[in-house]
């Protein structure tokens, strides 16, 4: 190991430390305060693991755990775009590729590949990895606003086809964890917590 492998890969570390700085829309289950990209990677890392079992044939839950210990890097520079933003999201594309070419590159050449390779293929979803680390993504910000009887939906005026869009996703990801959260998504239109289909 040189100094200088070292050294970068201590810089990207340390860049990484942004990541506790960027806010996402979706609240803690507690409803104290916004949750943050780090908090929200960890987490959805954790399920990958937890919800092994739920993964569709030919994916890998523990490349699908890196995948999304990873995938929200790039909001360093780009921010977090909320999924329900249209305008933010026909940039984002954009924006974070030119942050995963930086961000990316602190690391030594192999690193560099390797990490960008599962950022790409977490965005392209055309693997059955990157479709359940889709899922997990998708899946967690609706338990989070279930649990908050639906602060985030309420606040942003989210509707229940909005969401449904995002159930499609993770089934295509999980049909089991697709199967519970269109449940989970009937039962918050019955509670008030989400407003119907337009």
């Amino acid at each position: 190991m040189t100094d200088h492998r070292l050294s970068r890969q201590l810089a990207f570390v340390l860049e990484l430390d942004k990541l506790k700085t960027v806010l996402r829309q979706t609240l803690l289950t507690d409803s104290s305060r916004r949750e943050n990209d780090a908090e929200h990677s960890w987490h959805v890392a954790a399920m990958a693991v937890l919800l092994a079992e739920y993964a569709p044939e030919g994916a890998d839950p523990w490349r699908a755990a890196r995948m999304l210990l990873f995938h929200d890097v790039v909001e360093i520079d780009a921010g977090d775009t909320f999924i329900h933003d249209e305008a933010g999201n026909a940039t984002k594309a954009a924006r974070e590729a030119a942050a995963a070419g930086r961000l990316y590159g602190l690391l030594p050449p192999d690193q560099a590949a390797e990490f960008e390779a599962l950022w790409r293929e977490f965005e392209a979803r055309d693997t059955a990895t990157a479709r359940f680390a889709d899922a997990l993504d998708r899946l967690q910000p609706i338990l989070n606003n279930v649990a908050t009887g639906g602060a985030t939906w309420r606040s942003n005026g989210v509707t229940a086809d909005q969401v449904a869009r995002l159930v499609a996703r993770i089934r295509a990801g999980a049909p089991a964890l697709g199967d519970h959260a269109e449940a989970l998504v009937a039962d918050a239109v019955r509670r008030g917590y989400l407003a119907p289909a337009r």
